[in-house]
C-alpha cells in the first residue's frame, strides 16, 4: 500500500498559475464571443468523443442550432474519434485538445467528456477565449477546480452547463416540485445510496509492468494533468479509469451529482459545515469499495432545523436501513436513489423514475404533480442564442461538486470530522487538510486559473 501523496501547491501558487501550453495567454474573451443572428448556427467542439461523450455529441448536435465543426480525442479508433468523424465527415479532427484551442476562430462552443480529471483544463482555457461549455459530471477532479470552474462562468461569462442531465428528467423535476410545495412538510434528514458493484475495480493496486500503447491511442494526452504512468490494457482507457483516485473520483464521484442533485436544489442547499466518512482501508491508488459519507448543511426554509444532515452510501448491497427511513418494513427501496424525510412524510427519489410518497396509506389518495421534460442538451444550444436558460449552469453545478468531492476527501481520511469554510475556502480536520483541495499538475497541463 502506497502512503498518501501530498498535492505540493498552495492556493496562492495556484491562482499564479499561466494558461495551458499552446493557448494564446493574451486572447481575450471578448475577441471571438459572439452574437447570433436569427438564422445562425452555434458551433460546436467535441472533447473526448467515445462513450457518454458520443451521447453527448448526438443529443446535442440533435439541435437545429447547433453544427458539429471540431471533434477532438485521444483515441482514433472507431469506438471513439473514428466513429465522431465517420458521423461528422466535415469536422476538424485533432487528438490534442490544446492545439483545438489554438483555433479559436472554428468553434463557439465545447462539449467536454473525457474522464474526470480532464475536465477542468479544456473547460477552463475555452472559457478564457470566451467559449461556451458543457461539462461532463462531476464537474471537476478537485474542488478548487470547481470553484475555478465557477468563478470563470461568472468571469466571462459564458453559457455553461454540467453533464448530470437526469435533473431535466421528469422524475427528479417532480420531486423537487413536490419538496417546494410542502407534501412532505419541512425536511428533517436526508439518506441517499448507490449500491452497484464496482465493475470498473478489476486491481487493488497499482499494478507492475508495462505494455505497448495501441496504435490509435496517444497516452501523453490521455494522461494529461495527471502523473505519468505505464500503458497497461484494460486497466485505465477507455473505461476502468474511474477506479483511480488519479483519474476519477470513484462512486460517489459517478453518482452523487446525480443523486444529491434533486435532493440540493429540492432544499436549496448551499455549502455543507462539516462532512465526516467511513470507508474501509482506501491506499492513494484505487477508490475504497465501500463508503457512507455524512455531511451537515446549515438549514434553509425547506428544513425542519437550523441545520440538516445527508448522508451518502456506496458500495455493492450498501443501503441504509428501513429503521434508519423511519419506513415500514414492507416497503421496497428504490435500487438506487434517496429518501428525504419530512415532518409530514417521506418522499422516496428513485434514480430516474418517478418519485413516491410515503407512508401509502396517508398518500394514496395524492395526486403527484407530475412535471414536464426539459432538454439538457439543446436547451444549452438555446441559452448560448439567448432563448432559454440552463439549469446545471456552473454556479449551481459547481457548489454542488464542491460538496461531493469534499466527500471523496472525507472518504480518503475516514473516521475524521472536516470543517469546511466555503467562503473563505479553508478546510479543516487533518493536518495539511488545504493541500487536499487541489493536486498537482503535470508541466505543460497547467489549467488557465482565473
Amino acid at each position: 500500500m502506497r502512503s498518501p501523496r501530498r498535492a505540493p501547491l498552495s492556493r496562492r501558487s495556484l491562482l499564479k498559475g499561466g494558461l495551458s501550453a499552446g493557448i494564446a495567454v493574451g486572447m481575450s474573451a471578448a475577441s471571438w464571443s459572439r452574437a447570433y443572428g436569427a438564422n445562425e448556427k452555434v458551433r460546436i467542439a467535441s472533447i473526448g468523443c467515445g462513450g457518454k461523450g458520443w451521447s453527448d455529441l448526438l443529443d446535442t448536435a440533435a439541435s437545429e442550432w447547433a453544427q458539429v465543426t471540431a471533434l477532438c480525442d485521444i483515441d482514433d479508433s472507431m469506438p471513439h474519434l473514428g466513429q465522431a468523424a465517420e458521423k461528422f465527415p466535415e469536422a476538424e479532427r485533432l487528438t490534442d485538445w490544446r492545439r483545438l484551442l489554438d483555433k479559436p476562430q472554428l468553434f463557439d462552443a465545447v462539449i467536454v467528456s473525457t474522464p474526470d480529471h480532464m475536465h477542468a483544463s479544456p473547460s477552463l482555457a475555452a472559457m478564457h477565449l470566451g467559449k461556451h461549455v458543457q461539462c461532463q459530471k462531476p464537474l471537476t477532479h478537485t474542488v478548487f477546480e470547481a470553484r475555478q470552474m465557477r468563478e470563470a462562468a461568472e468571469r466571462f461569462k459564458v453559457v455553461t452547463q454540467m453533464g448530470n442531465q437526469i435533473q431535466s428528467h421528469p422524475a427528479y423535476r417532480t420531486a423537487v416540485k413536490l419538496v417546494h410545495d410542502g407534501a412532505i412538510g419541512k425536511v428533517k434528514e436526508v439518506h441517499a445510496w448507490q449500491p452497484g458493484a464496482m465493475g470498473w475495480r478489476k486491481v487493488d493496486d497499482r499494478p507492475e509492468g508495462t505494455a505497448d500503447v495501441p496504435p490509435t491511442v496517444h497516452w501523453d494526452e490521455w494522461l494529461g494533468v495527471a502523473p505519468s504512468r505505464p500503458y497497461l490494457p484494460e486497466i485505465y482507457h477507455p473505461f476502468n479509469w474511474r477506479a483511480w483516485q488519479d483519474f476519477s473520483n470513484g462512486q460517489l464521484g459517478d453518482f452523487g451529482c446525480h443523486i444529491l442533485d434533486p435532493v440540493f436544489m429540492a432544499l436549496e442547499l448551499t455549502a455543507p459545515r462539516t462532512v465526516r466518512a467511513s470507508s474501509p482501508g482506501v491506499n492513494r491508488e484505487v477508490w475504497a469499495l465501500k463508503s457512507l459519507v455524512s455531511w451537515e448543511f446549515p438549514g434553509t426554509k425547506r428544513t425542519a432545523g437550523p441545520t440538516v444532515n445527508v448522508h451518502w452510501y456506496d458500495g455493492e448491497g450498501h443501503v441504509p436501513t428501513h429503521e434508519r427511513l423511519s419506513l415500514a418494513a414492507d416497503v421496497v427501496l428504490p435500487g438506487s436513489g434517496s429518501a428525504i424525510i419530512g415532518t409530514e412524510g417521506t418522499l422516496l427519489v428513485p434514480h430516474v423514475e418517478m418519485p413516491r410518497l410515503a407512508p401509502t396509506e396517508k398518500f394514496a389518495s395524492f395526486e403527484i404533480p407530475v412535471q414536464d421534460a426539459r432538454n439538457h442538451y439543446t436547451s444549452w444550444i438555446d441559452a448560448i442564442r439567448g432563448t432559454d436558460q440552463t439549469t446545471s449552469h456552473f454556479g449551481y453545478s459547481a457548489p454542488l461538486t464542491e460538496t461531493v468531492l469534499l466527500g471523496t476527501i472525507a472518504i480518503r481520511h475516514p473516521d475524521t470530522l472536516l470543517t469546511w469554510n466555503a467562503p473563505g475556502f479553508v478546510l479543516s480536520g487533518v493536518p495539511h487538510a488545504a493541500e487536499l483541495l487541489t493536486k498537482p499538475y503535470r508541466g505543460g497541463w497547467m489549467p488557465a486559473w482565473v
